[in-house]
C-alpha cells in the first residue's frame, strides 16, 4: 500500500524503543494526573527507575547479537 508523503505524516507512530516510551511520557502525561490517578512524583520516580534499571543497564551489556557478530568463531 503506497501512501503519499503528506498524508504519510499525519498518520500518528509508537515509539520504537523503551527509552523513547519514557521520553514520550515523561513529556506527555498530563493526562494521567486528571483525576489524581497518579502523582507527578509517582510518574517521575517510575520513569526514572525504569530509565537507571532497564534503560542504562542494557546500554552498559553488549547485546548476544554482537557477540555473535564480533566474537563468534
Amino acid at each position: 500500500y503506497d501512501m503519499p508523503p503528506e498524508e504519510l505524516a499525519q498518520v500518528p507512530t509508537t515509539p520504537g524503543t523503551l527509552e523513547q516510551a519514557l521520553m514520550a511520557l515523561d513529556n506527555d502525561h498530563e493526562y494521567l494526573l486528571r483525576g489524581n490517578v497518579f502523582t507527578e512524583d509517582v510518574i517521575e520516580t517510575w520513569v526514572d527507575y525504569k530509565m537507571e534499571k532497564e534503560v542504562k543497564a542494557m546500554a552498559l551489556r553488549p547485546h548476544p547479537y554482537e557477540f555473535y557478530l564480533y566474537y563468534d568463531i
